[in-house]
């Protein structure tokens, strides 16, 4: 006999685990592993209330400093917080009422220790809420961190970054992303596989000449409910990061070049390469044993092999064999400033300092990597951040330390909010920059 499936929660339950996340963001944690703690069966409602809450966050703590000067206890804050940014939704349309957001909040506090002394607290501030949203709405209007929802130090690089589009960037990031996905046209044509979407009752779109495997649903859909996704038809990936692959290789001519993914987890770049070239000898590193584990579990999914190991790409001494590389992905470690949308927490987890240090980490892989290239071997470099010093400055100061670089065409900066590029829109923000390496 089946099991009947577990119920929803009440909201005042899924309010203290979403604020739970809130409170664990705050203390620096990612909310990816916030939300694993979640029972499985609670977990999108959880997951949605807390995706809201981050991105409504700065208002909510700009009104709650107009409720009441001093926070009260982190537990009890982040409960409060959670509530007003989900009493505020973009153009002010609430998503619950004043009554039942209050009520259900008030009950989420009396029901753990952590918060229990300050229920009566938060049913007064979140009543004088309901009786005075739109002063108190005007009062924080012209708080820029209210207003973006965003850190001050975020807005200010952005500003400078990309002077012309930082308040459409700011305005992608407070919405949901698309669900993108990559066909494995080893297995099938992309038109078929939307065949068996469309009888399945799944609507999505083709995109269009620059993603040849992209396809974009209409609906997100957990990923045991995609046709052909258990089998190895499909991959879940941004349309941005499905450019990486076709850049690396299109200046492949041999049936078996030697490629290097130096920074691979969760592995969709590595397997995109061997989708499109199916005889690459792959090696694909990460310096995190688990989320080797993941590459090798998306790989066995596909059907497709690699080399997967668990390294320091920084540190070639440890695992490079001598022989050179005809192609070298680079997809670096940054602020993920391009991610935002998906990943809501990381503005309020990265510090302005955050840029410049993931920034030299970038320089000293671009400098360990480069002498495993071979002449005329290819280096693509690869951020999801939109900030320059991630993106155009690195690969400027790349190219003026080594004079044995070429520059060769690539989209450079991605920004979701700009359509510079035929095909662009939905996607992340990215940077790509492709270097050769000049024969001595």
């Amino acid at each position: 006999m089946s099991r009947a499936p577990e119920p929803a929660p009440p909201l005042w339950r899924q309010l203290q685990a979403a604020a739970a996340a809130v409170q664990g963001v705050r203390e620096g944690r990612s909310l990816s592993a916030l939300l694993e703690a979640v029972a499985p069966a609670w977990r999108p409602g959880v997951q949605a209330l807390a995706f809201h809450a981050l991105r409504q966050l700065g208002r909510a703590e700009a009104l709650r400093r107009q409720l009441a000067r001093r926070a009260p206890p982190p537990a009890a804050d982040a409960l409060l917080c959670t509530a007003l940014a989900l009493a505020c939704h973009e153009g002010d349309t609430p998503l619950y009422t004043d009554f039942t957001l209050a009520s259900q909040t008030v009950e989420a506090a009396k029901r753990q220790s952590a918060t229990r002394g300050q229920a009566a607290f938060i049913n007064a501030c979140l009543r004088r809420f309901g009786r005075e949203r739109p002063a108190l709405l005007a009062a924080v209007a012209d708080d820029p961190v209210a207003r973006w929802n965003h850190p001050r130090w975020w807005l200010e690089q952005l500003r400078r970054d990309h002077p012309q589009h930082w308040q459409a960037l700011l305005q992608a990031a407070q919405q949901p992303p698309p669900m993108s996905l990559r066909v494995n046209q080893r297995r099938l044509p992309r038109d078929a596989w939307m065949q068996r979407l469309a009888q399945a009752g799944v609507a999505a779109r083709a995109m269009g000449p620059s993603h040849p495997a992209g396809v974009v649903l209409a609906r997100p859909l957990p990923v045991a409910a995609i046709p052909g996704f258990a089998e190895g038809d499909v991959s879940v990936q941004d349309g941005a990061a499905q450019r990486a692959a076709p850049l690396l290789l299109a200046g492949q001519t041999g049936a078996r070049p030697r490629v290097l993914d130096a920074c691979a987890a969760p592995g969709g770049k590595t397997a995109h390469v061997l989708e499109l070239c199916p005889g690459a000898d792959v090696l694909a590193l990460d310096v995190d044993p688990a989320r080797c584990n993941r590459i090798r579990d998306n790989l066995h999914r596909l059907g497709l092999q690699a080399d997967v190991r668990a390294a320091d790409a920084a540190q070639p001494a440890t695992w490079w064999d001598g022989r050179p590389f005809d192609a070298i992905l680079l997809d670096a470690p940054c602020s993920a400033s391009g991610i935002g949308r998906r990943h809501p927490d990381v503005r309020w987890l990265r510090r302005a300092s955050d840029v410049q240090a993931l920034a030299a980490i970038q320089a000293t892989l671009l400098a360990a990597l480069w002498p495993l290239l071979r002449p005329g071997g290819r280096l693509l470099y690869a951020t999801c951040s939109v900030f320059r010093a991630e993106g155009q400055a690195q690969a400027e100061a790349f190219a003026a330390a080594h004079s044995d670089t070429v520059a060769l065409a690539a989209p450079g900066h991605l920004l979701p909010a700009a359509h510079d590029l035929p095909d662009h829109g939905e996607e992340d923000g990215f940077f790509y920059a492709l270097f050769e390496k000049r024969p001595a």
